[in-house]
């Protein structure tokens, strides 16, 4: 089912939109480096750390996602009185939407998971932790804090990941307490006792959780749609999501079916790719985008999040470009504001990807453009196209230019595989692009030399190159222009 450009206009409200999110927060450590060698200990490798990473794991990864939307998020959850607990909150002060609301407990270890990574393949994971029930005063705080704040929420969302926070009686409150005030309910469930999660709105279990859930085959569309619509009958669900890895999702009601697949991706690591997925969907639906088509954006967010390193989250501009990729649309797929591109770039950066960045009018493309492209990604893993504005074209080069209004210019360069990101700037130099985004490799036509161009100092100031590359000679869009005219 495409989507419209109703959609894409409804993501833009995600900045309007809050969501009550509850659920199981922990920290998710990421521990690179190399192994080239078998202890002579123990017929074990050695692990060679290089780099460690920490993020937020769990449900506090459900909301930095929604955060990286632009969605507001109140947040309740549970941390220990120890340093995973206190690096859990300043990660989560570090994320403007949110509002968090940490029930500190003595007795309970933050949840922390820490993976150890060599060339891009999980060797390890230690976990720390105690799924136990919350302490009676906690779960208390956490009713109340929920009353407080149910009436500000537009959906609310529970991540249950089974390690304590959601008793059954619990559990039931919230669902009762969120219907009562007429709001979604979305739950991530675990385990095989759904009697919990009675009455929701939507249930978000994989395949291999709907197996244990209902003891029902789950190997085809009509195996899923009956296994799906016995939780539905038994337990009075409206609507159950199946996540389906590879094959995508399934989206079962007692009425209908409708199955959404999955677009050809490269799986870098697929952790967090679930929190990615219900927190595009929750903010689809509070943004008032059917839930067939929120099921689709869904689907093309833990695309993007498995092809990233770590519990990485996805951003609008990202979305919307592989959405406009899938659907098809004449709005330029790579464009891109830039602070959504500054944090791209640091993601990027993050997996150890080359960036590489050039700019110009690029009005009246021509080979000399083409040459200039192709070189300039030959340097660079991720190719970063600045783009002069209208009035900036008009300033540099007459009242009577540019020939292609900007969006026009952005969708050829957008059409040409080479280029994978664009920034449109009204300047009449891209400096404050090249100072905010830091490019390792700065490329331009060796018609300049290296002192004439904009941001070479800035580059190179911070380890990085600059390239001058050959051109096809005779080409210009002023000589175009000239032709044309004569």
């Amino acid at each position: 089912m495409p989507l419209s450009f109703l959609d894409f206009d409804h993501l833009e409200q995600a900045r309007n939109k809050r969501i009550l999110c509850l659920g199981d927060c922990m920290l998710d450590k990421f521990v690179y480096g190399n192994v080239g060698r078998i202890s002579p200990e123990a017929p074990i490798p050695v692990f060679q750390e290089t780099r460690e990473t920490t993020m937020l794991g769990g449900a506090a990864n459900v909301t930095a996602n929604i955060s990286a939307y632009g969605g507001n998020v109140d947040f309740i959850s549970i941390i220990g009185d120890d340093e995973e607990g206190e690096i859990i909150r300043k990660l989560l002060q570090n994320q403007p939407s949110v509002r968090p609301y940490l029930i500190r407990e003595q007795s309970r270890p933050t949840t922390a998971k820490t993976r150890y990574v060599s060339n891009g393949q999980h060797l390890l994971r230690v976990d720390k932790e105690i799924c136990a029930d919350p302490l009676a005063e906690t779960q208390r705080t956490i009713q109340l804090t929920f009353n407080d704040l149910i009436d500000q929420c537009d959906i609310v969302l529970l991540s249950d990941y089974r390690k304590g926070f959601f008793t059954p009686s619990l559990t039931q409150q919230l669902i009762q307490t969120a219907r009562t005030h007429q709001k979604i309910v979305i739950i991530d469930p675990k385990g095989t006792d759904y009697q919990k999660y009675a009455g929701a709105s939507i249930l978000t279990p994989n395949r291999s959780e709907l197996k244990a859930a209902t003891g029902l085959p789950v190997a085809t569309d009509a195996d899923i749609e009956a296994a799906a619509r016995h939780l539905i009958q038994v337990y009075g669900i409206e609507t159950i999501l199946v996540t389906r890895s590879e094959e995508g999702m399934s989206l079962i009601t007692a009425a209908e079916a409708y199955h959404v697949a999955t677009q050809a991706q490269e799986v870098y690591d697929v952790s967090g790719a679930g929190d990615t997925s219900i927190a595009t969907l929750a903010l689809a639906l509070g943004c008032g985008i059917e839930i067939k088509h929120a099921c689709e954006i869904a689907n093309a967010a833990a695309g993007i999040a498995v092809s990233k390193s770590g519990t990485a989250v996805v951003y609008l501009d990202e979305l919307k470009r592989a959405l406009l990729r899938k659907y098809g649309s004449h709005h330029p797929e790579k464009l891109s504001t830039l602070m959504a591109a500054q944090k791209l770039v640091h993601s990027w950066k993050a997996a150890g990807r080359k960036i590489g960045f050039t700019n110009g009018c690029f009005d009246l493309i021509h080979p000399g453009h083409v040459t200039l492209l192709k070189k300039a990604k030959q340097l660079c893993d991720v190719l970063i196209v600045g783009l002069n504005s209208d009035n900036s074209v008009k300033h540099l080069k007459g009242e009577q230019r540019p020939i292609q209004h900007e969006e026009a210019r952005a969708a050829v360069l957008s059409a040409i595989g080479d280029t994978d990101l664009i920034i449109i700037f009204d300047e009449l130099t891209p400096l404050k692009v090249i100072e905010t985004l830091q490019p390792d490799v700065l490329i331009k036509g060796s018609d300049y030399t290296i002192d004439q161009v904009v941001g070479a100092d800035v580059v190179q100031a911070n380890g990085g190159k600059v390239a001058l590359v050959d051109l096809v000679p005779n080409f210009s869009t002023t000589n175009i222009v000239k032709k044309l005219a004569s």
